[in-house]
């Protein structure tokens, strides 16, 4: 098999290589190194650099299998846009992050100040995670909008594919 065909790997956070890999695991994640290397035609310790590299520079963050949150039972997902008191974002995150419930925080720019997403099992359920929410010391304020559904779910393949 060739050896890589960019011994000096450029500063660039991904090139075509990597996308390929990345596009690969995306697909199947349970594909081994070698079966990467055979389907991408470069050499085991090539794939094997290229996965290293991607870890340390926090490209590739690790391999969480895909879940169905509601076939686990977590059929309702909801955002909450939060106003919180100045000064007071790490501990509120710690907070939200003691709640089972609570999916993803991001710190936000214009209206509010954290954008959270949350999942619940029904009404009920969702009204206990929004007051354990709102007990978070240093939540000023929430507002909550229920996903109806999911048109586009997350995904990185157009970026990577932009890449290749």
């Amino acid at each position: 098999m060739p050896s890589d065909p960019q011994a000096e790997h450029s500063d660039q956070a991904v090139d075509a290589l990597d996308a390929r890999l990345l596009l690969l695991l995306t697909d199947e994640p349970r594909v081994g190194v070698l079966e990467c290397s055979r389907r991408l035609g470069v050499a085991r310790g090539t794939v094997q650099a290229r996965l290293d590299r991607l870890v340390a520079r926090g490209v590739l963050t690790g391999f969480p299998p895909a879940l169905d949150l509601a076939a686990m039972g977590y059929g309702l997902t909801a955002f909450a846009v939060l106003e919180i008191a100045q000064g007071r974002r790490q501990e509120v995150s710690d907070g939200l992050a003691a709640i089972n419930e609570v999916c993803e925080v991001h710190a936000t720019t214009g209206q509010g100040d954290l954008f959270v997403r949350v999942v619940a099992r029904s009404n009920a359920d969702l009204q206990r995670v929004i007051d354990s929410i709102v007990d978070v010391p240093g939540v000023q304020r929430l507002s909550t909008s229920i996903a109806l559904s999911t048109p586009v779910p997350p995904r990185v393949r157009p970026l990577l594919e932009r890449i290749t």
